[in-house]
């Protein structure tokens, strides 16, 4: 990414169309990734694939992607909008020059700006996604906490238990966000933004920095622009790295995220870590790391091919 001079909207339109394509790519395997995370009675990253597949077919994969699909486009538009302008400002102010290279200090400071500035926006997304990924017509008896005669590990229909669940009655994006905020107001789209701090503020560090440290390994001289299978390279194993070290924070903020009203396990971030750690030991943490680490390979190298493919594009014409 080639910072210039003045404030360019082309990269807020990359930001959305790369973004966009990488939620297409990343978003079965989040499905996984959030349901493992979450605690759902699954052994290993196979039994959850085979018992997605087997209970909801295929589509079970891509549950409650509509909702950040559409919002995706202005959610990654602002990340990557605000991150490339960040680069311009701070080299504006530091050197007298937008266009001067940012140096590591200047990176870890806009990523981490652009990771603060993102939970605002990405919170509510999060919240909504990870409600709905978690919504299923059948639950594990285990999960339930049901006196000992179900068989450990049999499914049953909601209906049949006449158990009430938020999780089973969004109709989709916009009524559980209705649903939300009526049970829980404002604040309840905002349950597990402390997490999401934590999580986003040192995991967009440990994105852009290795995004921007690989490409320049990968470019044959200081000046040519980078070839797409470099790109593709550099962007895959960023997003690797990010999301394998957010891995903790990230199943914190899922559960939190996960846990709704008014049958709620966890009072806070320290609650549900101390509970967490109690309950499943220190492995808890690090559930879903292997999705993370798939997932973040090519869903991380279809954002920046796709965005840097755009900026090309639009500084063409």
């Amino acid at each position: 990414m080639q910072p210039t001079q003045s404030f360019r909207v082309d990269d807020f339109i990359a930001g959305c169309i790369g973004g966009s394509c990488s939620v297409v790519v990343g978003h079965p395997l989040d499905t996984v990734k959030t349901r493992l995370q979450a605690g759902r009675g699954y052994k290993s990253l196979l039994h959850c694939v085979l018992s997605i597949y087997r209970k909801e077919t295929a589509m079970g994969f891509f549950r409650g992607m509509s909702f950040p699909l559409a919002s995706i486009t202005i959610y990654n538009s602002v990340v990557f909008g605000f991150f490339s302008n960040a680069q311009r400002l701070i080299s504006q102010h530091r050197h007298g020059d937008g266009r001067h290279p940012c140096g590591m200090a200047d990176l870890a400071a806009a990523s981490m700006l652009t990771g603060l500035m993102s939970v605002g926006l990405g919170a509510p997304v999060d919240l909504v996604k990870i409600r709905l990924q978690l919504q299923t017509q059948m639950v594990l008896a285990e999960n339930l906490n049901l006196a000992g005669n179900v068989p450990s590990g049999s499914s049953i229909p909601l209906r049949s238990l006449g158990i009430p669940t938020a999780q089973s009655a969004y109709r989709g994006p916009l009524h559980c966000v209705s649903s939300i905020l009526q049970t829980e107001g404002l604040p309840g789209l905002y349950r597990g933004a402390g997490a999401m701090v934590l999580r986003d503020v040192p995991g967009y560090m440990l994105y852009f920095i290795p995004y921007t440290v690989f490409c320049n390994l990968l470019k044959p001289d200081g000046t040519a622009s980078l070839h797409p299978g470099s790109i593709v390279l550099a962007g895959g194993l960023a997003g690797s790295i990010s999301w394998v070290t957010a891995t903790p924070a990230d199943v914190v903020k899922s559960r939190l995220q996960a846990d709704a009203h008014p049958q709620r396990k966890y009072r806070g971030i320290v609650h549900c870590i101390m509970q967490s750690y109690k309950t499943e030991g220190a492995q808890v943490f690090f559930r879903g790391a292997s999705v993370n680490a798939i997932r973040g390979f090519p869903m991380s190298a279809t954002m920046f091919l796709t965005y840097e493919l755009s900026l090309q594009f639009f500084r063409g014409l």
